[in-house]
């Protein structure tokens, strides 16, 4: 009997959210899921082709953007070209974040350098926001100039300025919102109608782009496509892959961007791994709604807590009714229902008179040989409480002089909230807190 063919759309499109990301494509092409429930690790780097027709047919294809809608199943090659794993995680992402397409990279920077090499040239502009995770700042100052790129660094929750260092030259508006570490909150509906107000004079090739990092905030927190960004950037290291296990990145957005992308990832080789891609498809995507339901909610009772500590200074954290932009973040950071998703990153400066560090220092240094539930690393989103001090280790690439102008202190220390129970996480911390 022949078999009966699946209506992909009708069978999805009723569900939310939370069960697509569990069972992803209702049917794959990409995969034959008659006897799978999980889908096969691939690990082959080179895949058999029956003819040199098909061979030539499949080079020609690829970069190809019509194939899925016709129901034509792809032709794989070459490792670096595609593969299933990754392929079925590019659906599921792409679903999560609302785009047309997603690609995935060897790593989150692999996958923010695609998205800027894929939108500027020589000669051409990049406006940042003034505080970005150290190696997105280190790829701008250091590496992006010998290519011809420059970059200005503007304050983008001021939008008047922001607009003023926009010159004819400028093609990317790049921005991580929450921003790493002190979770302040960039509008992206308000950048969406500035771009907007300036590409309606520009032609279409000298356009400014909207790229967001959406991973401190994750899909089930933010979606930023949804408000008017162009690309979307990913660590799925982070709270996407959520074991840390396996490094890896994406980018998504439109349909247009998909060729220039994934050209850009064949020839400069940042493919991501099946073995890496397989964990965040079987196990991290399909978990991450459940995971950030739990996260953010101890995350609300741990900021709650250090906020009333007397050795706390201030705390960050979109979910107080004190975050300095809470009206901003009850209106952006929304899950798929439509609910107040705050997240699971804080951000907190200890007291500490000689403006040198010392207090949080000799905090985290405590909780690193004591607390249970504390665990110095960097990375986030993972299921273990993951503490840092961001000034010297993630955003060491800053300069000093402008860390401390653009709000980063060397008190600060920043939490990734993991799955452990919230009552253990705060009495590690008041124990740390009190070697201060």
């Amino acid at each position: 009997m022949p078999k009966k063919k699946i209506d992909e759309t009708s069978v999805e499109s009723g569900y939310r959210t939370r069960s697509r990301l569990i069972h992803g494509r209702s049917h794959s092409h990409r995969w034959d899921y008659n006897h799978h429930v999980i889908p096969p690790m691939t690990s082959s780097a080179t895949f058999r082709l029956d003819s040199v027709e098909r061979g030539a047919l499949g080079f020609s294809e690829f970069a190809g953007t019509a194939m899925e809608s016709e129901g034509h199943h792809p032709i794989y090659i070459y490792d670096r070209l595609g593969e299933p794993n990754g392929d079925m995680l590019e659906e599921n992402l792409a679903i999560a974040e609302g785009g047309e397409m997603a690609l995935c990279f060897a790593s989150g920077m692999a996958g923010i350098a695609a998205a800027i090499g894929s939108l500027a040239k020589c000669g051409e502009h990049i406006v940042a926001h003034k505080i970005l995770y150290g190696c997105t700042y280190s790829l701008l100052e250091n590496w992006l100039p010998r290519f011809g790129i420059n970059h200005t660094l503007a304050d983008m929750t001021d939008l008047s300025a922001t607009r003023s260092e926009i010159t004819p030259q400028t093609r990317i508006l790049y921005f991580e919102t929450p921003v790493n570490p002190h979770m302040c909150l960039i509008d992206i509906s308000a950048m969406r109608d500035m771009l907007d107000d300036i590409n309606k004079t520009r032609p279409a090739n000298e356009r400014v782009h909207m790229v967001v990092d959406n991973t401190f905030a994750t899909p089930y927190c933010q979606r930023p496509i949804e408000l008017g960004a162009d690309l979307v950037c990913q660590s799925l290291t982070k709270a996407i892959g959520g074991f840390g296990t396996d490094i890896g990145g994406a980018v998504i957005g439109p349909m247009s961007m998909y060729h220039d992308l994934i050209m850009f990832r064949k020839d400069f080789g940042g493919a991501l791994s099946p073995k890496s891609a397989w964990p965040v498809l079987v196990h991290g995507l399909p978990t991450l709604s459940t995971r950030m339901a739990n996260y953010q909610k101890s995350a609300m009772k741990v900021a709650k807590f250090l906020e009333s500590h007397p050795k706390v200074e201030r705390v960050f954290y979109p979910g107080l009714e004190s975050f300095p932009q809470y009206k901003l973040a009850r209106k952006q950071m929304r899950n798929d229902k439509g609910r107040f998703a705050p997240g699971s990153m804080l951000y907190f400066v200890v007291k500490d008179a000689d403006d040198k560090g010392e207090p949080a220092t000799k905090l985290i240094d405590w909780a690193a040989t004591h607390a249970y539930t504390l665990t110095l690393a960097v990375s986030l989103g993972q299921i273990k409480t993951l503490i840092e001090a961001p000034y010297s280790m993630t955003h060491a690439a800053l300069p000093e002089d402008l860390k401390r102008a653009r709000g980063l202190a060397p008190g600060g220390i920043r939490i990734s909230i993991g799955l452990e129970d919230w009552q253990d996480i705060i009495a590690d911390l008041d124990a740390a807190l009190a070697q201060i």
